[in-house]
């Protein structure tokens, strides 16, 4: 007996199909769609540690530029005050961010004694207010170090945006308030330490001078 093999359509058999084996099917166009871009995940990334960002970056622009204005107050040259700023920023950059670890650590302690479930505290926003720190932080000693001339003014105007960007930022993104006004009070704050320092800088060698 011959049996006749007849097409799919006239026997009204459906055969499986073989696609989803060879990841044609629309498994396989679901997975590639789920992929998350690198993109997405960096703006995730620091959208959770925006604070410890912007924190650490105003901290770094202060505390570094304070240390310029009072080196140049008491008339010190250039390569001091790279120096002493590069000194500065990193140890005080390493201490902002062991704050915050030391800190997280502290609450969550607090948090345990208190019946509360223990989380596991991460390293990221100690790395975060380092890293933006430093990188502030360098912006008042970059005209000192690529040497250009007159480097105290160039210093004062890199300064001053820096402090006020990011007073603008802090405003806008964390604490939700008018981002101008922001600006310009940390433009007020940072000038002022720097100004306390230049004076100090200045009398302190004058007394010294005598």
């Amino acid at each position: 007996m011959v049996v006749r093999l007849l097409p799919k359509q006239a026997t009204g058999v459906r055969f499986p199909s073989l696609a989803p084996r060879f990841g044609a099917g629309p498994s396989r166009k679901r997975g590639f769609g789920s992929r998350i871009p690198t993109k997405q995940i960096m703006g995730n990334i620091i959208s959770r540690h925006i604070k410890d960002i912007i924190f650490g970056a105003n901290d770094g622009i202060v505390t570094t530029f304070a240390v310029v204005a009072g080196a140049m107050g008491a008339g010190l040259s250039a390569r001091v005050v790279i120096i002493m700023g590069i000194a500065n920023l990193l140890a005080d950059g390493f201490s902002m961010g062991a704050g915050n670890y030391l800190g997280s650590v502290s609450e969550e302690e607090v948090a345990e004694e208190g019946g509360q479930k223990h989380r596991r505290i991460s390293l990221a926003p100690a790395i975060f207010t380092f890293v933006s720190f430093v990188l502030a932080g360098l912006l008042p000693l970059l005209p000192f170090i690529f040497g250009a001339a007159d480097s105290f003014v160039p210093a004062i105007v890199t300064t001053g945006l820096a402090l006020f960007v990011v007073g603008a930022l802090l405003g806008h993104i964390v604490l939700r308030r008018h981002w101008l006004f922001l600006g310009f009070q940390m433009l007020f704050v940072g000038g002022t330490a720097a100004g306390i320092a230049y004076s100090i800088g200045y009398l302190v060698e004058s007394i010294l001078s005598l």
